[in-house]
């Protein structure tokens, strides 16, 4: 009886799913894109969410408490990636800021300060110095800054967000990329509420396209 029922809901659950997204009306070239070049992602065992912002794109500032509560709840089959676009030169200052906080482990406390610097405080900011004072000011010593900000680790991680900024084929932020395939963002989903649900439908897609993974028992 039990092989019935799971026979019954490999037949019943995609029927579903499908009938799901065609009540929603997500539709590629629509709500979402396909990207021309396809992406690798860094564990194809698993599915890639990526989230490209810029601290200084209000867009992106309202977009984060939303992402913020997708990433709390999402399945553990999928990968979450913060990456700082880079589409122009005055980009690269705050993207080095995003990496230097991930490397001191300050990442989650420096993201929300930088963004809150920036759209309530009204804070501009146009060197390393700017930059290093909100650090301080979050209780990161000067010298763990300087070293970190200007390390050779940091310039990788800026280098490579410039590049996959090129690959992705941005145009502006933000933007969610799903499994190195998919683009989508509030003005192709409407939303910053229907960029989750397209997120998530996308997400569902790349979960039936995956091969089943055998467990093998003793």
């Amino acid at each position: 009886m039990k092989y019935i029922a799971r026979w019954l809901l490999t037949l019943v659950i995609p029927a579903l799913l499908a009938t799901t997204a065609l009540a929603e009306g997500y539709t590629e070239g629509k709500q979402y894109t396909a990207l021309a070049n396809p992406q690798p992602t860094g564990n194809p065992e698993k599915i890639e969410v990526v989230e490209l912002f810029w601290y200084g794109c209000p867009h992106c500032y309202r977009l984060e408490p939303y992402i913020a509560e997708w990433r709390a709840g999402k399945a553990d089959d999928v990968d979450f990636v913060q990456m700082p676009a880079i589409i122009g030169p005055p980009w690269e200052l705050l993207a080095k800021a995003f990496y230097t906080a991930q490397f001191l482990g300050v990442q989650d406390k420096i993201h929300v300060a930088l963004f809150d610097a920036i759209h309530k405080d009204k804070k501009t900011f146009k060197d390393e110095a700017a930059v290093e004072a909100l650090f301080v000011a979050q209780g990161v010593s000067e010298q763990d800054f300087k070293k970190t900000f200007n390390s050779f680790a940091v310039s990788i991680k800026v280098n490579n967000a410039k590049l996959m900024t090129k690959r992705y084929a941005l145009t502006g932020v933000p933007a969610i990329i799903v499994n190195g395939k998919y683009n989508t963002s509030g003005t192709l989903a409407g939303s910053n509420e229907n960029i989750i649900k397209v997120v998530d439908y996308l997400v569902d897609q790349e979960r039936q396209a995956m091969p089943d993974v055998v467990t093998a028992t003793e």
